[in-house]
């Protein structure tokens, strides 16, 4: 598993480099427009919520010791937020389903950045695989590498 996850970080790497690329091209940036953020969206179930609480106890440590806080591959910014899902998420008076919405945003000066980041995980995170399948049995919506199209401030 860990060789088909180092080859999708290889991939991931090479797009976000890329989309860093065309983002410098565009210029006259503000805020974090053209930055690259790495966004994960996980709804989980009771017993998938204590794991994906134990596992983002152990990933702010890991990010904090780890990466880059100036330069290429600098992380800009890292928030974890957790909300119960409601039966109708646009009533925020409406029932809870008993399930958890972990949000997980991260965004890099570059796509350099993203591939650190995959790289550093892959090799000396210890919760690495566990967090992989746990986002597997959430189905969560992973998007790597995306470009920050509008950004205030």
């Amino acid at each position: 598993m860990k060789k088909r996850l180092a080859w999708a970080a290889a991939i991931i790497a090479t797009l976000a480099i890329t989309f860093t690329i065309v983002a410098e091209m565009h210029g006259d940036h503000h805020g974090q427009e053209g930055k690259i953020q790495l966004l994960i969206v996980a709804v989980a179930n009771a017993e998938q919520t204590v794991e994906g609480k134990r596992l983002f106890s152990t990933h702010a440590p890991f990010m904090k010791a780890t990466h880059h806080q100036e330069g290429d591959k600098a992380l800009l910014r890292y928030n974890v937020s957790m909300a119960p899902e409601l039966s109708d998420p646009l009533d925020p008076e409406s029932e809870p389903t008993g399930n958890t919405i972990f949000i997980l945003a991260e965004v890099y000066e570059s796509g350099a950045g993203v591939a650190d980041h995959f790289e550093q995980a892959a090799a000396s995170w210890g919760d690495f695989d566990a967090f992989m399948a746990w986002a597997g049995a959430t189905n969560a919506m992973i998007v790597p590498a995306a470009p920050i199209a509008h950004s205030l401030w």
